[in-house]
């Protein structure tokens, strides 16, 4: 991230969370089409959240609701995974492309729990 952050779009949680969703997109336009409103509903749902989840907390004025929508945006990933997972089982994405996935969706996990840190870690210079 370069320069202050001004907006939600700014945040490299959010542009990593961005790539994410925009790949998971993908792959729940390619599922069965018994799945469109099952799996594929439940993968846009999640990836969406993760990004929206980011942005409300940014968007908060104390430290603890932007801590708290970051731990949702968390939950909603680590879900995500799990969709992920259902994917390569089912047979409807090949494990590479499952392992590379994942992968990012990991990354994601990292970016986001170094955010949550910070904004905890400003939460008790402010208190301090």
């Amino acid at each position: 991230m370069a320069g202050p952050v001004k907006d939600f779009k700014d945040l490299d949680v959010w542009q990593v969370a961005r790539q994410f969703r925009t790949e998971m997109y993908k792959v729940a336009g390619t599922l069965p089409d018994f799945e469109k409103f099952a799996l594929a509903t439940q993968i846009r749902r999640a990836a969406s959240s993760i990004t929206a989840n980011i942005a409300e907390g940014f968007g908060r004025f104390g430290y603890q609701e932007n801590a708290q929508f970051c731990r949702q945006a968390r939950g909603s990933l680590f879900e995500l995974r799990d969709h992920l997972t259902t994917c390569i089982d089912q047979g409807y994405i090949g494990p590479k492309e499952g392992q590379r996935l994942d992968a990012l969706a990991q990354r994601v996990a990292q970016v986001l729990n170094g955010y949550l840190r910070s904004t905890l870690a400003l939460k008790v210079e402010v208190s301090g």
